[in-house]
């Protein structure tokens, strides 16, 4: 397993890789394997609980597709604002 720290103050979460994923898991990476070639780290923190993968990738899909009073363009914007204000890594 891989582990994940990207500040002092984040947690270090073991995560699966998408070369030991197996099984129901290799199946989800697969899905959600990005054009870059991989899974990015927001989901694969969940490589160990796929019930809640399943669950942050169902808010994901709703957030960012959901009704289309909004533009993709404009949700991607927003949730880089969002991400600045919270000093995460967007």
């Amino acid at each position: 397993m891989t582990t994940y720290n990207s500040g002092e103050n984040m947690a270090w979460i073991k995560m699966i890789t998408e070369d030991e994923a197996q099984g129901e898991l290799k199946d989800w990476y697969g899905k959600l394997r990005e054009p870059w070639g991989g899974v990015d780290n927001i989901l694969r923190v969940h490589s160990i609980d796929i019930p809640t993968l399943k669950g942050h990738y169902e808010l994901y899909r709703s957030a960012m597709k959901g009704s289309k009073d909004l533009s993709h363009k404009r949700r991607e914007m927003i949730a880089v604002v969002v991400s600045t204000i919270n000093r995460c890594h967007y």
